[in-house]
C-alpha cells in the first residue's frame, strides 16, 4: 500500500472480529478507501490476534462482544502493553462496557452504525493525523449487552508449565502492561524477586517448547492459557 501525501508510511492495522461478513466488509472498505492504512492483520479469535506474527501492529479496531471469555478491559490493557493502540466497535453499546474500554485505553469507542468515514476519522486522529475531537468518539444510546459464549481453553493442560502462585501473579501484572518494577511494588517484593518469577515464567515456558523471549511473547502465552481475563 502507498504512502499518504505527506510522506508519512502506512499504519499498521489489525483487525478483529468473530462475524466473518462485517470483517470481509471492513476489511475491503479500507483496502479500497483508506490508503493511510495498511492491513496486515485479519482476526477473528483474540487468539489468533495476538498470536499471530504481525501482532503488535500500530492500531487495533476489536469488535466488543466475542465468543471467547477474555473482558473487553483485558483485551485493550494487553494490545495497549504490547504497543498498539486500540478502537473499540460495539453492535450493543452500554455505559458499563464503554467506561471499561476508556478506562483500560482505548483511544474510541464506536458503534457499528457509525458511516466507515467516521471510524476512519477517528482512527487517523487516534494515529496523530487526523483532526481531535472527532464527533466520531460520542457516545450513542445504550443497549442490552448480549449474554457471551463462553469456549473450552485452546491450549491442552498438558502444555501449560506449572507456575507457582508468585509466578502466576507476576506474569499476569507484566502481560497487563507494568513494567518488572511495578510487578514488585504491585506483588509487594523486592525487584529482584519480581525478576526470578518472571525469569523461571520464561524457563517454564521454553521447557515446553512455547517461546517467551519478548514480552509479546508473554502475552501470547498468557492470552493462549486462560490468564488475561
Amino acid at each position: 500500500m502507498s504512502t499518504t501525501a505527506n510522506s508519512l508510511p502506512p499504519i499498521r492495522l489489525a483487525l478483529l472480529d468473530d462475524h466473518e461478513l462485517l470483517l470481509d466488509s471492513l476489511a475491503s472498505w479500507i483496502e479500497k478507501h483508506a490508503p493511510e492504512f495498511d492491513l496486515v492483520l485479519r482476526a477473528s479469535t483474540w487468539l489468533e490476534l495476538v498470536h499471530s506474527d504481525a501482532f503488535p501492529t500500530d492500531l487495533v479496531i476489536m469488535d466488543l462482544q466475542l465468543r471467547e471469555s477474555v473482558s473487553i478491559g483485558a483485551r485493550v490493557r494487553t494490545c495497549r502493553a504490547a504497543g498498539a493502540k486500540v478502537i473499540v466497535l460495539s453492535a450493543v453499546d452500554s455505559q458499563a462496557d464503554r467506561d471499561a474500554a476508556l478506562a483500560a485505553g482505548a483511544v474510541a469507542y464506536l458503534t457499528k452504525t457509525q458511516p466507515m468515514i467516521e471510524v476512519l476519522d477517528a482512527a487517523l486522529t487516534a494515529m496523530g493525523r487526523g483532526t481531535p475531537g472527532h464527533p466520531a468518539a460520542a457516545p450513542s444510546a445504550s443497549s442490552p449487552a448480549e449474554t457471551a459464549w463462553r469456549p473450552r481453553p485452546m491450549i491442552p493442560e498438558a502444555a501449560k508449565p506449572r507456575l507457582s502462585d508468585g509466578e502466576l501473579h507476576a506474569l499476569t501484572l507484566y502481560a497487563d502492561g507494568r513494567t518488572t518494577s511495578e510487578v514488585a511494588r504491585e506483588m509487594n517484593v523486592q525487584y529482584e524477586t519480581a525478576k526470578t518469577y518472571l525469569r523461571r515464567v520464561r524457563e517454564k515456558y521454553g521447557r515446553v517448547g512455547r517461546p517467551t523471549s519478548s514480552r509479546a511473547d508473554l502475552i501470547r502465552r498468557a492470552a493462549e492459557d486462560g490468564y488475561l481475563t
